[in-house]
């Protein structure tokens, strides 16, 4: 997205990197003003590499949203960010991000041998972030739960828990047990998040009505507004463009 001043982008990973990593890209606020922006969930996990005019290079681990938020991007303010599938947060990042749902964490500034210098390149912070991620790639993954998030993101999050605990011969009860473990919510609440992110690509087009398995236009309505905090028709005018996933499907 580019406006004038702020300006975000995120590229795709190469294919071995696909499992675990949903995209990598730049969020940049040259001006001098701040920017008001609007996050919405969108089921990634965003770790950002950030400088700014009032804050020196550091490292934050965003968790999960399960509701917009309100945000001011400081002036001079740049990202690099790489967007983690669930997936990546047991065996990439080896870690819980459960206790910082709607929040996040920092991290040690020199994370992973990264500092302030790579932020002067984004094609260089793309290779070297995806070659880092590459050799933290375990030899054994439980296949039940590569499986499980495959079939989770190929549905767009529209198939139900008992759908989806067949597919991969993994009970309800223990995949809701690993999802509040390393997520912080239950398998449900995660695939609502992904149907509305695949409701905001109809929404960018104009659609303001259910395309996807919702039980009918109130309920629609009503679950675009808990993740959005507005109502299907406010939130696609966008105004000032301050929905920047928003912004990014309806330039595609």
């Amino acid at each position: 997205m580019n406006n004038d001043t702020f300006y975000c982008k995120f590229i795709e990973p190469e294919e071995s990197l696909a499992d675990f990593v949903e995209s990598i890209g730049v969020f940049h606020n040259p001006a001098d003003e701040p920017r008001d922006v609007v996050v919405l969930p969108d089921g990634r996990i965003d770790l950002f590499f950030s400088r700014s005019a009032t804050e020196p290079f550091h490292v934050t681990l965003m968790g999960l949203e399960t509701e917009p938020e309100q945000r001011s991007v400081t002036p001079q303010t740049l990202n690099f960010a790489i967007s983690f599938k669930p997936l990546a947060v047991e065996y990439i990042l080896q870690t819980s991000i459960a206790e910082f749902l709607n929040s996040a964490q920092n991290y040690p500034n020199n994370f992973w041998g990264f500092n302030d210098t790579d932020l002067n390149d984004f094609d260089a912070f793309y290779k070297k972030i995806s070659d880092k991620v590459k050799t933290l790639i375990p030899k054994e993954i439980d296949e039940r739960k590569r499986k499980l998030f495959n079939l989770i993101y190929e549905s767009k999050g529209e198939m139900t828990v008992q759908q989806l605990s067949q597919s991969v011969s993994w009970s309800s009860r223990q995949i809701n047990r690993y999802f509040n473990q390393y997520l912080g919510l239950s398998l449900k609440s995660y695939c609502n998040i992904l149907r509305f992110r695949k409701s905001l690509e109809h929404v960018a087009k104009g659609k303001l009505f259910p395309e996807l398995n919702f039980t009918d236009q109130n309920h629609f309505i009503k679950e675009i507004k808990k993740f959005s905090g507005v109502v299907p028709k406010e939130l696609s005018k966008n105004k000032d463009d301050r929905f920047v996933l928003l912004s990014l499907l309806k330039r595609k």
